[in-house]
């Protein structure tokens, strides 16, 4: 077994979206790092990014939709949340926030809780990708735990080598850095949960802006 590594064609994306319906995992690109994407309603789906990944399944994943508006089928965005992507996506910012009754989304993917963290990527060829599939993606970095995140595909073939595993190549990942996680406290503030490619000052700066 080796990766099949696809050009991000329009054949190339039509495969992966494929694979990726059919409940197999398939890689792809993200303007921050690749990730290791599948149907977030497939719990099986879900169980291989796990699996492959070798990642604990404590640990939620974040779900890539093409739009506001498909976010906003998943989870409830309060006013905070709701300005912040408003300005911020289609980008590298990831939310939590509460999720819908009856969204489709797997309990593997958010760990049983009840929120989702939930993204819309600025990479043509990922959102390319997501409309394709019609279904919400869950993408964590295409590595083996405690690995570096792959910025290009090469990187992801090197780590899956015995792995038969579609990649679509979109090249070098515009920015090479997870994105920035944004939660609530229990008083609807603003709270970062983990550093990334937008700059919590940014964050501040349009919280503040609508304060």
């Amino acid at each position: 077994m080796q990766p099949d590594i696809q050009k991000a064609t329009p054949e190339g994306i039509a495969k992966a979206a494929c694979a990726i319906k059919e409940g197999q995992v398939a890689a792809f690109p993200t303007e921050t790092v690749y990730g290791l994407g599948a149907d977030a309603t497939n719990a099986n789906a879900v169980a291989r990014v796990f699996e492959t990944k070798g990642r604990p399944r404590f640990n939620p994943l974040i779900a890539h939709v093409p739009s506001l508006e498909a976010a906003n089928r998943l989870v409830e965005l309060p006013p905070a949340l709701q300005r912040l992507v408003t300005q911020l996506w289609p980008g590298p910012l990831t939310v939590v926030a509460p999720q819908r009754l009856s969204n489709g989304i797997c309990d593997l993917a958010t760990a049983g809780l009840p929120t989702l963290a939930v993204r819309v990527p600025a990479n043509q060829t990922a959102r390319a990708l997501l409309e394709a599939v019609g279904r919400p993606i869950v993408a964590p970095s295409a590595n083996t735990s405690g690995r570096p995140s792959p910025t290009q595909a090469a990187h992801v073939a090197a780590d899956f080598a015995d792995h038969d595993l579609l990649i679509l190549d979109d090249g070098p990942c515009a920015l090479g850095l997870e994105s920035t996680i944004i939660g609530l406290d229990s008083d609807d503030t603003l709270t970062l949960l983990r550093p990334g490619a937008i700059p919590s000052a940014r964050v501040e700066q349009i919280a503040d802006a609508v304060g």
